[in-house]
């Protein structure tokens, strides 16, 4: 029964961790390139929840919803406009968008391929993966980062279906490390001026779930590395 259990266990954290996976590869495909024909219908073809349990990622499903609904006219033109506007910017000065990048966020100049960029790169590499070739932005972009914990959490998934707990405990302790040392050490600044420069309802809502997601899940985390230290202590 103990052992039943257990395998009941591993099976309803692996599923959670393929739901995060689509979560991460979500948001990923919000900031790595503008709004495109295909992902436009897949976005009104979603069902977007209610309650999550987070007011934050509610107010963005709910903002990406209400304005996918009520923009008839040209959508995919003024989506394209409000990227390049919020993200792009002029090119040359990073303080006027919300630049995707982590090293814009933590060096003291606002500079690209700065520390960040190395650390993460380096963090990628230890993990036996690299930025796929067609994605032409630096290593510390966000969707690059959100990649990487989409990748991490189907490893989980394979691992704790194989019941290698040791495994899945060292890539869900990785993840919260990224998130501790990179994702939320300056998502939570690019979000507040993405709605700062956004002018449509929809990226607005891109920053309110993308906050709200990764806060969320960082204690989902904590919680299953502190049942973890429970269990190791009985």
């Amino acid at each position: 029964m103990a052992e039943e259990t257990i395998a009941s266990d591993f099976e309803e954290l692996a599923d959670a961790c393929e739901t995060r996976s689509e979560t991460y590869a979500l948001l990923s495909r919000f900031f790595r390139t503008e709004v495109d024909e295909e992902f436009l219908q897949a976005l009104c073809a979603t069902m977007y929840p209610v309650k999550s349990g987070n007011e934050k990622i509610d107010a963005g499903h709910y903002a990406i919803a209400k304005y996918l609904s009520n923009e008839w006219v040209d959508p995919l033109r003024k989506l394209g406009v409000d990227y390049a506007r919020a993200f792009l910017g002029d090119g040359m000065d990073t303080y006027s968008c919300a630049y995707p990048y982590e090293s814009v966020y933590t060096s003291p100049k606002r500079l690209l391929m700065q520390e960040a960029r190395d650390e993460v790169l380096a963090i990628y590499r230890s993990c036996g993966l690299d930025k796929q070739a067609e994605w032409n932005v630096g290593e510390d972009h966000i969707a690059v980062e959100l990649e990487f914990m989409r990748v991490l959490c189907l490893r989980s998934a394979v691992a704790l279906r194989s019941e290698d707990e040791k495994e899945a405990q060292r890539l869900i302790a990785t993840m919260a490390n990224f998130l501790d040392e990179h994702l939320l050490a300056w998502a939570p600044m690019f979000t507040a001026d993405v709605r700062r420069f956004c002018k449509t309802q929809f990226y607005q809502g891109v920053a309110q779930l993308t906050e709200g997601f990764l806060e969320a899940d960082r204690e989902f985390l904590a919680d299953v590395l502190g049942a973890n230290a429970e269990g190791d202590a009985q």
